[in-house]
């Protein structure tokens, strides 16, 4: 099996250049930019990919690599930082891009290239640089420009070394999957044959090894993520697993006992079910900031997993259900915090266990639905739709109360009805409903009302970094709102979110 090796600089992006490989069936693996050289040289990689970074090439506390690198005869492609370390690395010059950086689209001009075959000549690409190779290195040729940018891409052929000043792993770069396929390919031979069914194989297998004779406490939140954790999990150490399923009250309408009595009946596994609704109530009383509310649900999800794992014996092991758009928005390394997910950012300082392991920490939603798929589950579970880990409190914006979860529970589920009953449910990514903090003045049956303002929110996306705001169908929105506020008596007016990601988040808090 081929593996490309993705070495971290600190980039945002390092995991979607790991995902984006992988969509191509090549393994691709993530690793320190401090990686010893030895170690990389022994690993048979058919290819290395240099991250992007916020640092500067020529800073003395920049992260760097051997220049050593360069010569072990193993193709490399060096992506925005990676391309100025690269040219810099080898005696080239990079400086600071001053008055002429670029950000956002770009037209990109190429030359021909192996790294460019069948690639228009004019197309679009995405920027995002202060700095930039000013004088290639002897041995480089320039084999791409953009009107700021006079080295956008460059490239010594002989040693198969090649550098791109813009993100090909972007989605907003036109041409970038095949620019990533051609030096997978083209560049580095790469047959193209590895499978979802090689990651969970290697997964359970690693598993096996890692927590032989350890017993393992899983988070159990009945989502896609946990779910697919859970029963990898299961498959690598058997009964030694035991899932704890919080009902921390903040679930979907008729969530609690769906979660339960799947895993109960269809998986035959150890589920515990910990009734909590009144406890986390009580701690989020009064309280209206978004971030401390996923602070204190982590808080208390952790706390109750430790009394549970208390009564069961000791237990080694804490597995989630984390995903990598989740490590990114909760902020990892150089990335800015955007949100605490209850399972990353918002876990507190000290836990009883001796570890946690995150099996699906690589992987996207769409890949977890993948593994999912692979390990047997069943459809209708793996196509769930997707919940945080928060539940219906980062939808219940300012304080959450009783009242207030009735409400949201029976506008959501009617408003997933009506995309099912559409048949929409695979055009749309995520759609669910937002319990707003505003009242609004209204009328039924001639009286005045002053009811809540409900918010449906529908996204589509591949990967959850970005998502654009669903056009789903007048018709389905103007059934879903009179059903909303026919049937929900606290409900007077009904809105429609367009906003995508980025400026906004997926959820509202």
């Amino acid at each position: 099996m081929d593996k490309i090796l993705v070495l971290d600089f600190g980039g945002q992006y390092n995991q979607l250049i790991a995902r984006r490989v992988r969509e191509h069936r090549v393994f691709a693996e993530i690793r320190s930019c401090k990686t010893p050289l030895a170690e990389i040289r022994e690993a048979g990689y058919a290819g290395i990919i240099f991250t992007g970074g916020p640092n500067s090439v020529y800073d003395p506390a920049s992260p760097r690599c051997e220049k050593e690198i360069l010569s072990l005869g193993i193709p490399v492609l060096g992506i925005c930082y990676g391309c100025q370390l690269m040219a810099w690395l080898d005696g080239g010059e990079v400086g600071s891009a001053g008055s002429i950086s670029e950000y956002g689209k770009v037209e990109l001009t190429v030359r021909k290239s192996p790294l460019f075959d069948g690639i228009p000549e004019n197309s679009v690409c995405w920027m995002s640089h202060t700095d930039y190779v000013k004088r290639v290195p002897d041995g480089f040729s320039v084999i791409g420009t953009t009107e700021r940018c006079p080295a956008a891409a460059i490239a010594d052929e002989e040693r198969r070394l090649y550098g791109v000043q813009f993100h090909p792993e972007v989605t907003h770069t036109a041409y970038g999957k095949a620019m990533l396929r051609n030096f997978l390919f083209a560049v580095c031979g790469c047959a193209g044959d590895w499978t979802m069914e090689d990651f969970v194989k290697t997964s359970v297998e690693k598993y096996k090894e890692e927590l032989a004779g350890k017993r393992v406490l899983c988070a159990l939140s009945g989502g896609v993520d946990s779910s697919v954790a859970a029963v990898l999990l299961h498959r690598a150490v058997g009964d030694r697993l035991t899932c704890v399923f919080v009902d921390h009250g903040l679930l979907r309408k008729d969530e609690g006992d769906l979660v339960e009595r799947t895993f109960r009946e269809r998986f035959d596994m150890n589920i515990v079910r910990v009734n909590a609704g009144a406890r986390f109530l009580a701690k989020l009383a009064g309280v209206t900031e978004p971030e401390k509310k996923r602070k204190i649900i982590g808080e208390e999800f952790i706390r109750v997993f430790e009394e549970e794992a208390k009564k069961i014996g000791h237990v080694h092991v804490l597995a989630q259900g984390t995903i990598y758009p989740d490590v990114v928005e909760s902020g990892s390394g150089e990335s800015a915090t955007i949100k605490s997910h209850h399972n990353v950012g918002g876990l507190p300082s000290v836990i009883d266990f001796d570890e946690i392991v995150e099996p699906l920490r690589p992987l996207f939603k769409d890949e977890v639905r993948a593994a999912g798929l692979e390990l047997g589950i069943p459809y209708e579970l793996v196509w769930r739709q997707p919940f945080p880990g928060p539940g219906l409190a980062i939808r219940v914006l300012g304080e959450v109360t009783e009242e207030k979860l009735a409400v949201l529970r029976e506008c959501d589920a009617i408003f997933r009805e009506e995309v099912l009953a559409a048949g929409l449910e695979r055009t749309t990514n995520q759609y669910f409903a937002v319990l707003t903090d505003s009242r609004t003045v209204g009328v039924m049956g001639d009286a005045r009302t002053y009811g809540y303002t409900v918010a449906l929110r529908a996204v589509s996306t591949d990967d959850f970094m970005t998502a654009d705001w669903s056009r789903l169908p007048f018709e389905v929105l103007a059934k879903a709102s009179n059903r909303i506020t026919n049937e929900v008596r606290s409900v007077s007016r009904v809105v429609y979110d367009i906003t995508s990601k980025p400026p906004a988040t997926v959820e509202w808090e």
